[in-house]
This record gives structure tokens, sequence and C-alpha cells, in this order.
């Protein structure tokens, strides 16, 4: 097949870099030119797959860009582009593969598309996203898990295909230590009273360590850096540590990320929001680390309770996390990264997706 897969342009696509939706983008691409598909992306320049076609709209992702008086125009005008540059292509491909940021912007031109469009819904659900996905009837929308898929009552979800982490990168590691470890990012977004959101719960995390006297290890991206002065600085010590900078982007290096994943003897995944799938926790599985978690979003579909981790009830709060950590020394590490490699590895994703077009296609 000829696959074009259109990118974010927030970020570059390219082996070193992991922001999420970046990552599962590289490993998709990489992982279906290796099965012999002829794949292009059409993204920023500084991009680089192996093996993949990259099609420039702008130099560099609007997180490098030189700052200019109206950022959110700018990203406007480049996605108008974007979209133009889709319809203008097309025809040198069978099926387009949009992961674009925001997701459903292509979706604007599918009337001038000549050829079938599926989109992988990055984005958390809500009724705005339910409203407007429901008036593009041809584009195929791609959920990341059930859970979420289930949200929807107005637009249509096509399938439901599973992210997938590299099992090689997030390698095995059986003897764990004696701390907790939470990565996520602190977002900026604000409540009605003006408090910060806390949809990734870092304050679960924080909480259970006080109580507990576990030690824990924190590493988040910060949006705002009012958001990590006010929740989680104050709360810092020998025994809660934040590991790197509170910057914007990542500043810790991915090496250092897997080494937390691999000695933590448990994740923590406690999640406010209905999160639409959690790379983290299958990155944890995959270094052998268990996982405990809120009944919400993905969580009950990537962690079999009481087997890789345990899925606490949302309305137990702390309680209920403190109950699962006592029992964490029951889950064996191999169940766990067993569990990865059978249902969320590169390659079932990308035999999923194939999948996916061929069906589209065969249509």
């Amino acid at each position: 097949m000829k696959i074009l897969i259109v990118s974010t342009l927030k970020r570059k696509i390219a082996p070193d870099f992991y922001a999420s939706r970046s990552r599962v983008i590289f490993q998709l691409a990489k992982g279906l030119a290796e099965r012999g598909h002829q794949v292009s992306l059409l993204g920023t320049g500084d991009s680089y797959i192996p093996g993949v076609k990259i099609i420039p709209l702008i130099e560099k992702g609007w997180v490098d860009l030189p700052a200019v008086e109206n950022e959110f125009l700018r990203q406007i005008a480049t996605l108008i582009q974007l979209s133009q540059k889709i319809v203008e292509v097309q025809e040198d491909f069978d099926i387009i593969h949009n992961h674009v940021y925001p997701d459903f912007f292509p979706s604007t031109i599918e009337d001038k598309l000549k050829i079938p469009m599926l989109t992988t819904l990055h984005a958390l659900y809500d009724y705005y996203m339910d409203d407007l996905l429901a008036t593009f009837p041809k584009t195929h929308f791609i959920s990341l898990s059930n859970t979420y898929a289930k949200l929807y009552r107005k637009a249509k979800i096509y399938k439901i295909v599973y992210n997938g982490v590299d099992t090689n990168l997030y390698s095995y590691n059986e003897k764990k230590g004696d701390y907790l470890f939470w990565l996520a990012r602190l977002p900026k977004a604000k409540n009605k009273d003006g408090s910060f959101m806390d949809p990734k719960g870092i304050r679960w995390a924080i909480k259970l360590a006080q109580e507990t006297g576990e030690k824990l290890f924190i590493s988040a991206p910060v949006e705002d850096r009012s958001f990590f002065e006010k929740d989680v600085k104050p709360y810092l010590n020998d025994k809660i540590q934040f590991v790197g900078e509170p910057t914007q982007e990542q500043s810790v290096p991915l090496t250092t990320i897997i080494k937390l994943f691999q000695n933590a003897k448990a994740f923590l995944m406690t999640i406010n929001q209905q999160e639409p799938f959690g790379l983290v926790m299958a990155e944890a599985g995959s270094c052998g680390t268990p996982v405990i978690g809120f009944d919400r979003g993905a969580v009950p579909e990537v962690v079999v309770d009481g087997k890789t981790g345990f899925v606490v009830p949302y309305a137990q709060g702390v309680d209920g996390l403190k109950q699962a950590l006592t029992k964490i020394n029951q889950i064996r590490s191999i169940d766990c990264r067993k569990h990865i490699e059978n249902n969320f590895s590169i390659k079932k994703m990308v035999e999923n997706y194939e999948k996916v077009y061929l069906e589209i296609l065969n249509k």
C-alpha cells in the first residue's frame, strides 16, 4: 500500500523525540515501512523516520519555531496549508492516516478527498468533540480504547486500535527498587475557581506518598510553572523527589526515564480524567513494572487487575491506592511484561492498523 501519514505540526517526528503522539507516529510509520509499504509523512521538515519519505510543510514544529505576535493565527494558517497539501498530493496514495493536532482538522476537507482517510483520536473526549466529529461522516475515526469509544454518542467510531510500545527499548527488568514512579505532564488548564486542573492526578500520588511514607519519584513537563510551584514544589523532600527541571518540554533523558520505569516497584496512574489510552502504563508493563491506577479511561483495558497491577475504584481515593500498594508484591513482573508483549507491542499495533487499512480499501 501507498500510505500517507499526516503528522502533528506541534513537534517533529524523530527517533530521539518521545512526546506520546510523536512516538506513536514514528513507531507506526517505521513499522509499516518495514513491512514493505510505501510510507510518506506529511509534517515538519526536520522529521526523520528510517524508510519513510518526508513531505515537509513547515521547517520545524510549532514548539521550535521563533516566537510570533499571534501564535494561534500561525497555527491555524499552517493547519489550513496542511489540509490544502493533503488534497494536492492525495492521488499519489491509496489511503490517508491522520494524526494531526487537533485531531479533527483534516476532516474539514473530507469532501475533497478521492481516497479514504482515517483519523486516530488522541485527544480527550468532550461534548464538543462528539458534536463536531458527528458532522464528518466520511472520516473513519479510530479510538485508542473501548472505554473511550463508548463516550461518543453522536460520532461514529469505526474501529478500536490500541497503541503499541517498543518492547526492546522499554526492556524487562525483574529486580525492583523501593520507590513509586509517576510520569505525566502538569497542564495549564484551570477550574472556575482559579485552581489548576489536575487531570493526570499528581495530587493523588503525592498524598499516597505522604500517607504511606513511600519514596516517590515524579517527572513531568510543566505547562504552567505556577502549577508546579503551588501543587508540587511545597511537598518535595528526601522522600518525594522531582526528577529533572520543571520545563515545558521533558528535560529528562529517555534513558533515565526508562531506568525509573524498570526499577520502580509500582507505576502510579492516578488519573482524574477519562484517558483515551495511557502509553505510560504499557511502558511500565514492558519494563516488568506493575501499575496501580484508578478505574478511569483505558486503565481497566491495559491493566489486568490482580495480575499486572491493580485497578482501584475512583471513589475509594487514596485509601484504595493504599490498599493496592499493600498487595503489590503479589504481582509477578514477568506477567506484566508478557501482557504488554501479547497485546500492546509495536508489532501488534502495526498489524492492527494494516488490517484496518485493507478493510477500508476493500470496501
